[in-house]
């Protein structure tokens, strides 16, 4: 099938490009960013019953917004043509009943209702990770609490993607935002390491008592966080729940951690989710043994105190990896029990794509003067 990036690709090279020079050659950066299965690459036939189709953003320098963005946008309409290569460019009004989804449409008469974004880098990046990110086009850096606030999907979608052509430095910030620093890294995996301690010994102590139920609850959210765990490992940005399956498999521990993990969900037993659980983080516990950050740990499945359930201690390796922290602002947060990042605290939807959260959020980790008790 037709993947999304690659029609976006041809629709800027022989729909748009064309139509910017002719009317006024201003510099510019193409790219297909931001919202979208096929930003991620995930698109599938499926996809193309809305929001897809030949579309991409232009960001142009702040004063050339200003003084042409509106025309572009209504010249674009007006030149570009209505079909490419059998898909329409034609878009239909946002459907607000279906979350302001678009469809496309047959281009019956009149200005061609594209969905081509003239933006700035700066809009561009406030739409993704809030007002005070939005600084990062004009080359500042993110605090430790901005990197916190902001969504892992939020970052992947801006630093996938393609970028077909650079005139104003979107490069600069998705270089930025390429992975995190190494503090904050260690620091959301200790966060990772620390809930799997909180939760381990929780999932066969609800089936022990006969709540299944709450067994299977307490394991799905186990192997949530070591799925998460892992992508932190490799260094990789977790896509929205999604493609949060499909993009784990596709990273190197997939294949033998895996199969621990869909064990575990499938197993009739807490005694064999503990165990399948407890294997899985063995197997993590040696790639982190493999990071070289702390000294190894090798990190086994041993009983928890005496009652009959296995665990491997994951606040041993939380506590190695907070050990090294040198960066004050997440030294000061290290001080504390590790919560990681907006990720690890929600799975909220709205939290997690609603730019007006992140400024908010970000408040939770400056860590303001306590209050006199």
């Amino acid at each position: 099938m037709t993947r999304g990036l690659d029609l976006a690709e041809r629709f800027y090279h022989r729909a748009v490009l064309p139509v910017l020079e002719a009317w006024r050659p201003l510099p510019h950066t193409a790219c297909l960013v931001g919202a979208g299965s096929e930003v991620l690459g995930y698109d599938d036939e499926l996809s193309t019953d809305h929001d897809w189709g030949p579309r991409l953003q232009l960001l142009l320098h702040p004063d050339d917004h200003a003084a042409h963005a509106d025309a572009l946008v209504r010249v674009l309409a007006e030149r570009l043509p209505p079909q490419l290569d059998g898909w329409s460019v034609h878009f239909a009004p946002p459907d607000d009943d279906d979350g302001g989804t678009r469809v496309r449409s047959p281009h019956l008469e009149g200005p061609v209702a594209h969905r081509v974004e003239v933006l700035t880098p700066a809009s561009l990046v406030e739409r993704l990770l809030g007002r005070r990110a939005a600084g990062l086009a004009a080359g500042r850096t993110l605090t430790t609490a901005e990197w916190l606030a902001a969504p892992q999907q939020q970052l992947l979608a801006l630093t996938a993607g393609r970028v077909l052509r650079d005139d104003v430095g979107l490069g600069r910030v998705r270089d930025a935002l390429a992975w995190y620093p190494d503090d904050v890294w260690r620091y959301l995996m200790a966060a990772a390491w620390s809930q799997v301690g909180e939760d381990e010994h929780l999932a066969p102590r609800a089936g022990h008592a006969g709540d299944d139920l709450g067994s299977r609850l307490v394991t799905a959210r186990l192997v949530r966080t070591l799925m998460q765990l892992a992508f932190l490992q490799e260094r990789r940005y977790a896509p929205y729940a999604k493609w949060f399956g499909t993009a784990f498999g596709r990273l190197a521990a997939a294949a033998e951690v895996g199969p621990h993990l869909r064990a575990a969900l499938e197993a009739p037993g807490w005694t064999e989710r503990n165990a399948q659980v407890a294997a899985a983080a063995e197997l993590l516990g040696r790639r982190h043994d493999a990071l070289g950050l702390t000294a190894p740990l090798r990190i086994t499945a041993h009983a928890f105190h005496d009652r009959p359930f296995t665990v491997v201690g994951g606040e041993r390796a939380a506590a190695a990896l907070l050990d090294g922290v040198t960066d004050t602002d997440v030294r000061r947060l290290a001080d504390l029990r590790p919560i990681g990042g907006v990720d690890q605290v929600t799975a909220s939807t709205d939290v997690l794509v609603d730019p007006t959260w992140r400024d908010r959020l970000t408040e939770l980790y400056e860590l303001g003067p306590t209050p006199e008790a």
